[in-house]
């Protein structure tokens, strides 16, 4: 675990040194005020299910940039060979830099909480619903993140790894999408596997355990893989 949180450690500071995580975190900020200001004032409800929902559409934007390096620069600049070599195990490299780039998603949830702050001074928000939300919209972040990181594994490239990102994320975002071409039953379990699916279940308000235990599944699917080419690397 100590290996863990050392790797961890580095590529999280490795972000707050970068200008592109700065710039990001900039550019999530400005779009996540614009789109709260619209709703709050189109809708005029203490609710923030409507920011939640096009939230997503910005994960599924920058989510390709926060992962995109997290391991193609190291095999372009060939560091990835001085993990490797150190006393890690190929797991360790994988998990302590998806914990990084979650943990950098969570300061990036963090700083929205004044969202809810106004709500809870203009009006009478039920609280609920916003914590499944925030809830959703973390494990849906998360999701995409374990995607790029795996993206990030099969090449060397960071333009072909965020090109990777967004086109398998946006391929699982439209899976509900696909019922009126494969029929209602396989529309159904395409549905399901859907990240959005269950991120819009969680923003209604309701925790429900299939939701999670969907989510973790998927998680754990993608580091699985990106693992295993991280292995397949090594042995070249």
């Amino acid at each position: 675990m100590g290996k863990v949180l050392a790797i961890a450690g580095r590529e999280l500071r490795s972000y707050f040194v970068s200008p592109l995580a700065w710039v990001v975190g900039a550019l999530f900020l400005l779009v996540s005020s614009y789109l709260f200001s619209l709703i709050l004032f189109s809708s005029r409800e203490a609710s923030l299910r409507g920011l939640f929902e096009n939230l997503a559409v910005v994960f599924l934007l920058i989510t390709p940039a926060l992962t995109m390096r997290l391991l193609a620069e190291e095999r372009s600049r060939g560091t990835i060979e001085l993990l490797m070599t150190a006393p890690v195990r190929d797991r360790d490299i994988v998990i302590g830099k998806y914990l990084a780039v979650c943990l950098y998603l969570l300061f990036l949830l963090v700083l929205t909480g004044i969202y809810p702050v106004t709500l809870a001074l203009i009006g009478k928000p039920d609280w609920m619903p916003i914590i499944a939300g925030y809830a959703g919209v973390f494990l849906l972040g998360a999701s995409f993140l374990a995607v790029g990181l795996m993206a990030s594994s099969w090449t060397n490239n960071v333009v072909i790894s965020a090109l990777a990102t967004f086109g398998i994320s946006l391929v699982i975002w439209l899976l509900p999408s696909s019922q009126s071409v494969f029929g209602q039953q396989v529309g159904q379990v395409l549905e399901y596997c859907s990240v959005i699916t269950h991120q819009q279940n969680m923003g209604r308000g309701v925790i429900d355990t299939t939701d999670v235990l969907f989510y973790g599944s998927f998680i754990f699917v993608c580091l699985f893989l990106t693992i295993r080419s991280v292995e397949v690397y090594r042995w070249r």
